[in-house]
């Protein structure tokens, strides 16, 4: 069965052909360092490290490129701001953003080039440009004519005469408002490089056009990012590319927000929640799955309740894991995921219908446990592993193994709860059975589940 994903150009699902059989070449746009990444930016790594995990798993040799944009004028408004160099501003957060990749379980990228490694690539694209008519200098600055292409708002299937161009620090001499910046003339204090124009900075859409081509080619199979990327920067770096001559991305694939209140998860509305405080505060393959498991189309509001929901929800399946592993030893994956699951990632990688699939699995691997029957429960983890595995997270899985930032907190749970159930135990012991079913009572009514068994009593989230 091919895969399907919807495509923002065309506006609807399609099935997806690559460009060269047999693999997929993926770009996506990486953070703007201006700040340390909060749980929103995080996100959209996340859904394409998934669809990179199931692209792989239907035998694709993906190469993925994701950017960072280390020159901007956020960051330079940043720097101004808090008397820090630009590039260290950059550098510090651009750390901040791969240890949060990294603390969510997303594999390292194919290549992760920084904007001002490839001046001298946007130079020779713009001096192309330029001959050929869509672009053109004006005060140091080189802007993108937009009536000279076509085709422009493609994407968005705006209205041309109705534009309204974003309008950026610095940006005059435009032969027509809606024009957009290739090249900004140099300003005093800021980074500059020297071009034919003079010297200057990037402006942000050209930067991606530059790097997809160094690494992907005149042509690649999917374009991504956050869907408040639609407009501008896709559809400037569309009309860009083209006109220089590349046929670009096939297919547009946008995710959606991480939400507070309504409003979009923001540094500059204040309202953003910092991945380093959430990893201090719940365990980061928790975190994975409350951000992984909704369809990347759909906004996630956040809420502590959402979160606790996510936490119970896959503590459900590590404990499935943990007990098969217990009473039978290892269980590797299995070679191939169930058929229903692989069928739900196939259609726009529909990770809320394949998760179903794995929370069917585990009932019956725990109903078969309950029966003693070792080898349905063997086989449902083997299956629970490679869908798990697919998604990014099998708890049994090495890249989770050792202790997790957020883990403090479960241990002190875990010995408050390990106090309660020895009081309980000692209650039994002296036949007190009416305090010993009081306590499993209120322990059940917080939302655990009592397992008593030989060797002592075992507590899970219920």
């Amino acid at each position: 069965m091919s895969i399907r994903l919807y495509d923002t150009s065309a506006s609807q699902v399609r099935d997806f052909v690559p460009l060269v059989p047999g693999c997929v070449s993926m770009y996506l746009c990486g953070p703007t360092v201006q700040a340390a990444p909060h749980i929103g930016h995080i996100r959209s790594g996340l859904n394409f490290d998934i669809f990179r995990r199931w692209f792989a798993y239907r035998g694709y040799d993906v190469t993925f490129i994701r950017n960072v944009t280390d020159i901007d004028d956020k960051i330079l408004t940043k720097s101004r701001e808090s008397g820090r160099p630009w590039w260290q501003i950059g550098y510090s957060n651009e750390r901040a953003f791969n240890d949060g990749y990294a603390a969510l379980g997303c594999l390292p990228p194919t290549g992760e080039p920084r904007a001002t490694g490839h001046i001298p690539e946007m130079v020779a694209m713009m001096q192309e440009l330029i001959a050929r008519g869509n672009a053109y200098e004006s005060e140091g600055n080189v802007y993108f004519s937009v009536t000279s292409y076509p085709d422009y708002l493609s994407l968005t299937h705006q209205e041309l005469a109705n534009l309204r161009q974003p309008e950026g620090e610095g940006e005059t001499g435009k032969r027509d408002q809606r024009d957009f910046a290739l090249w900004k003339s140099a300003k005093p204090g800021e980074p500059s490089w020297e071009t034919p124009w003079g010297r200057g900075r990037p402006g942000w859409h050209l930067e991606c056009s530059a790097m997809a081509h160094k690494y992907l080619g005149r042509a690649f199979d999917i374009h991504g990012g956050g869907r408040d990327l639609i407009f501008p920067h896709h559809e400037n770096e569309i009309a860009q590319s083209r006109a220089f001559g590349d046929e670009f991305a096939s297919y547009w694939v946008h995710n959606a927000w991480v939400t507070i209140s309504g409003e979009k998860m923001s540094k500059s509305l204040g309202n953003s929640v910092l991945v380093s405080e959430m990893v201090q505060r719940w365990r980061p393959i928790v975190l994975r799955y409350y951000l992984g498991t909704p369809h990347y189309q759909s906004v996630i509001e956040y809420s502590e309740e959402a979160l606790r929901e996510a936490e119970t929800g896959f503590a459900r399946i590590e404990g499935f894991a943990q007990r098969v592993t217990e009473q039978h030893g290892t269980v590797e994956p299995a070679p191939h995921v169930p058929p229903a699951f692989a069928e739900a990632m196939d259609d726009d990688f529909g990770v809320p219908q394949a998760l179903a699939i794995v929370h069917t699995a585990v009932r019956q691997g725990n109903a078969a446990l309950a029966a003693d029957d070792k080898e349905n429960a063997v086989a449902r983890l083997a299956e629970v592993r490679a869908m798990l595995g697919v998604l990014g997270l099998d708890p049994l899985d090495s890249q989770w193994a050792g202790p997790q930032q957020g883990e403090d907190l479960h241990g002190v749970v875990d010995a408050l709860v390990q106090l309660v159930l020895e009081q309980r135990q000692a209650a039994r012991e002296r036949k007190d059975y009416a305090t010993s079913d009081a306590i499993r009572d209120r322990l059940t009514q917080a939302g655990l589940s009592i397992e008593d068994r030989a060797d002592g009593s075992r507590w899970t989230l219920s």
